[in-house]
């Protein structure tokens, strides 16, 4: 049985926030989603431990901090290290994906230029976190 997801999702660009809202909108299930403009952002809301989320999207090429900056600071907190970070990016680099996953992320999507193909990802991302059994921080 699918259920309603919390979501922080760190993405300084606008656009990419309109697309990933357009997306939940088409979906059946209407998920709560927090938005941070970086990783700073994000770990200032990540501090409010009642209402943390039950997977993080992050994007890896982000002011102030990057993704990979906020993923070391992330997987060094004990509660927090338990959160599903799946990375949305562009990058294709070799080195980020290495990086990312040696941090301990649970997937890494590189987003397509075509909507509907980003509809397709971003769907199937959600169907299976929506079904997965999460631990509860």
């Amino acid at each position: 049985m699918k259920r309603k997801l919390n979501i922080l999702f760190i993405e300084d660009d606008e656009i990419e926030v309109m697309k990933l809202n357009r997306t939940l909108n088409s979906v059946e299930l209407k998920h709560v989603v927090h938005n941070a403009i970086d990783g700073e952002e994000a770990l200032e809301f990540l501090k409010q431990k009642d209402r943390l989320p039950e997977i993080i999207l992050l994007h890896l090429n982000m002011p102030k901090m990057n993704g990979i900056e906020f993923l070391s600071i992330l997987k060094q907190d004990e509660t927090l290290k338990y959160i599903p970070t799946i990375i949305l990016t562009t990058s294709n680099n070799r080195k980020d994906l290495l990086d990312c996953f040696n941090s301990g992320i649970a997937g890494y999507i590189i987003k397509p230029l075509k909507y509907d193909d980003y509809l397709y990802k971003l769907k199937s991302l959600l169907d299976y976190w929506s079904i997965n059994e999460l631990i509860k921080v």
